[in-house]
């Protein structure tokens, strides 16, 4: 399945149908009353993140949604039957935002999670509500409302506790076929990620969902390479986990090169926890990955700087272990602060 992660696409609700003019035709009451109904309700565009979904590839194709159109009225007072809705399904993590004003209309966040993004148009009035005692005849009616239309970007924004960062060939993919079920396409060679790839990570208890990012390049949020299409993925991450190929002629620049790019797409990413780790130490000399570790400290600033070797799964439990305490702090956080937020309330004994 290919990957697509924002899309613009038109939305319309239905009209509502129109009212009815008609009159009783009862044996023996030739000059019946009026009893035309009222029309329907036109269909409402409703928005519903599923927890089968992944991609918005399927709006590459389909990009007009309009609501059906209400029923109209009929005699005997008989009001006319409410357009069901058009549901549009979206995966879990997607913004619906208006694109002619930018707004967040809505951050569909959870399975389930419902958003009414158009309201269908009221039903016209039948002749019935224009009878009057000078007026017992009418034969006045009003058409149905008109729907609501715009048009919406979806921007789809992963949920993902950790997020896989790291130059092309940095390791991510392998990191990620070994640490969960996914099974990213691996080679020996720039770009080989060209979407993002989810793995679900169990490991002592804690389950988190790692995102492996295309890889970065210097240059990226200007446009330059892939990568910058994919920082905005990070934005829900717990953490960051950042890759440094082992085999690397200049360490501090790759370092470096990474979190420049993370920094001028948004400054704001770079308060997120992240761990620094050097990949393929198997293939490494002993002096080489000592030399290595003190580079990155220096120029991260951090305490420590981990090894790993994807083949062998040396250092791997060690990496795991901080990354699920990451997953850990980020949700006790999160649910210590929707304690606070909930709303107040007395009991009534």
């Amino acid at each position: 399945m290919k990957f697509l992660d924002e899309v613009k696409i038109f939305i319309s609700s239905g009209q509502g149908g129109d009212g009815c003019v008609a009159f009783r035709r009862e044996k023996f009451v030739p000059f019946g009353g009026p009893d035309g109904g009222d029309g329907g309700r036109g269909g409402h565009v409703i928005f519903e993140a599923a927890d089968n979904l992944n991609t918005l590839i399927d709006f590459r194709y389909h990009q007009h949604f309009k609501g059906a159109r209400g029923g109209h009225g009929m005699g005997k007072n008989r009001t006319g039957k409410s357009a069901s809705d058009t549901v549009i399904k979206v995966p879990v993590g997607t913004e619906i935002i208006d694109d002619e004003t930018g707004e967040i209309l809505a951050d569909m966040t959870e399975i389930g999670q419902v958003y009414m993004a158009l309201k269908g148009g009221d039903g016209g009035q039948g002749n019935a509500r224009f009878a009057t005692s000078t007026n017992q005849a009418p034969r006045k009616f009003t058409p149905g409302h008109p729907g609501e239309e715009r048009w919406v970007r979806l921007k789809l924004k992963l949920i993902a506790d950790i997020g896989l960062l790291g130059l092309p060939n940095a390791g991510k993919s392998t990191f990620l076929a070994n640490v969960s079920n996914a099974r990213p396409k691996i080679a020996d060679y720039p770009f080989t990620t060209t979407h993002p790839q989810l793995g679900m990570v169990r490991h002592k208890g804690v389950d988190f969902v790692v995102a492996d990012l295309p890889g970065l390049i210097e240059g990226a949020a200007d446009g330059v390479g892939m990568g910058h299409k994919f920082l905005k993925h990070l934005s829900r991450c717990a953490g960051i986990l950042h890759l440094v190929d082992g085999h690397s002629e200049d360490p501090a620049k790759d370092y470096e090169t990474i979190r420049e790019e993370v920094a001028q797409y948004d400054d704001g990413l770079l308060e997120l926890p992240y761990l620094v780790v050097v990949t393929k130490i198997d293939a490494m000399d002993p002096e080489k990955v000592t030399e290595m570790q003190k580079i990155l400290k220096k120029v991260s600033g951090k305490k420590e700087v981990m090894l790993l070797s994807a083949p062998t799964h040396d250092g791997l439990d060690k990496v795991l272990d901080k990354l699920a305490k990451m997953v850990d702090d980020r949700r006790r956080k999160d649910a210590e602060n929707q304690e606070e937020n909930a709303p107040f309330t007395v009991s009534h004994g």
